[in-house]
């Protein structure tokens, strides 16, 4: 066999060459198949920024898939982009029932006035339901700065017995940590005892927020809405009787909804700043209530504090305890009630009806009216005495 020449080993050298470049330049564009263009590869377990209770909004319903869950409390790292949350806009408000039958009993017995104001309404909302009950754990401080456990602890006694197949207590507070705030108030004890599960809404991951956008809202961006809310069966909301020194005015049902609605998102923005910030906080309280429509409401009026608020403020006994389900009608009377005792100015100021959380509820078609499509119940001539009376101030002071 002939030994090659000098010019075949360079021939054989230069294709070579030119087959390694070709090789590598498949390889090279192969790679840049498996990335989309303008797309992070995101390595397998990479963690999502770290950030507080963040939401995933949806769309009509919530039961849709969201972004990977994010931690509570830390700021999200620049380097991770924050999950694109799913947007709900609220369906339009079914019919408003009128008239808004509430239930109002006076006694200084938190458990018996519950009882009693179940009993006058008349109705069993829950019976073979999932239901999600949200207190006011917005603190531990004493009712009327947080719900009393005795007005909790007859609620989820009475949905049990009315069948509920299985209850959450569920909340974020406002002035607190939540776990700390029922650990101090012994409701994970009080679950155990009486087969409820107690959720702390601060700790659910960025999958169970929902960003909810009410056309024509007053918030900047939507606001995120816990997502077990949305998908209970039933959602029964128990609330204080008492004015709010931080810009609310009062906070009955309206603004007990606020704890539903996350403090931070998945980026680090700061809802509730916004909402405490802005000149519209009083009709955005009323906003996040198209989210959801309440099962069942309950008032603890027992206490009022007619100022301050709301975790401290003057108490009154105001011995009351009020049951409905629209929450206009609760929250008007909540007010004539303020009325009758002595208020604040801004509780005062105008009529019920003008109160910016209850006309912009009004608007939004969250519940009734006028003050004369309230229908009372009461079971006795003490209760019949109040309801005389909170009614007068509702037709002379209403609208």
């Amino acid at each position: 066999m002939q030994e090659p020449t000098s010019a075949d080993l360079q021939c054989a050298r230069r294709d070579f060459l030119i087959g390694l470049g070709i090789a590598g330049l498949a390889l090279f564009l192969a790679a840049c198949r498996r990335v989309s263009p303008g797309a992070t590869p995101t390595p397998e377990g990479r963690r999502t920024p770290t950030s507080p209770p963040s939401p995933a909004p949806t769309a009509a319903s919530p039961a849709v898939s969201t972004p990977s869950p994010s931690p509570t409390r830390a700021t999200p790292t620049p380097t991770s982009p924050a999950p694109s949350p799913v947007v709900l806009t609220p369906p339009p408000p079914p019919p408003v029932e009128r008239p808004a039958r509430v239930a109002l009993v006076k006694t200084a017995d938190r458990a018996e006035g519950v009882r009693r104001a179940l009993a006058l309404l008349g109705i069993n909302p829950v019976e073979g339901k999932a239901v999600l009950l949200k207190p006011n754990f917005n603190s531990a401080d004493p009712a009327p700065g947080s719900t009393h456990n005795d007005v909790l602890r007859t609620l989820v006694e009475a949905l049990w017995e009315w069948g509920a197949r299985s209850i959450t207590v569920a909340d974020r507070s406002g002035m607190g940590d939540t776990r700390q705030v029922m650990k101090a108030k012994g409701i994970f004890r009080m679950a155990d005892e009486l087969g409820f599960t107690a959720l702390v809404l601060d700790e659910l991951g960025a999958e169970d927020w929902v960003l909810v956008q009410p056309p024509g809202s007053h918030w900047q961006r939507g606001f995120l809405f816990a997502r077990p809310i949305l998908e209970a069966g039933a959602v029964v909301q128990t609330c204080c009787l008492k004015t709010h020194a931080y810009g609310g005015h009062f906070t009955l049902s309206l603004k007990n909804s606020v704890g539903m609605v996350a403090r931070y998102g998945p980026d680090g923005y700061d809802y509730m700043q916004e909402l405490h910030a802005s000149p519209h906080q009083r009709r955005m309280i009323a906003e996040i209530n198209t989210a959801y429509r309440p099962a069942l409401v309950v008032v603890d009026g027992v206490e009022a504090f007619t100022s301050g608020g709301p975790d401290r403020g003057k108490r009154v006994q105001a011995e009351v305890v009020l049951a409905g389900t629209d929450r206009v009608a609760l929250d008007a009377v909540g007010i004539a009630i303020l009325r009758l005792l002595g208020t604040t100015p801004e509780v005062t100021r105008g009529t019920i009806f003008a109160q910016q959380q209850i006309a912009r509820a009004v608007f939004l078609g969250l519940g009734i009216s006028r003050p004369e499509e309230i229908e009372f119940l009461t079971d006795d001539a003490a209760s019949a005495d109040v309801a005389a009376q909170v009614r007068k101030i509702l037709e002379e002071q209403g609208i």
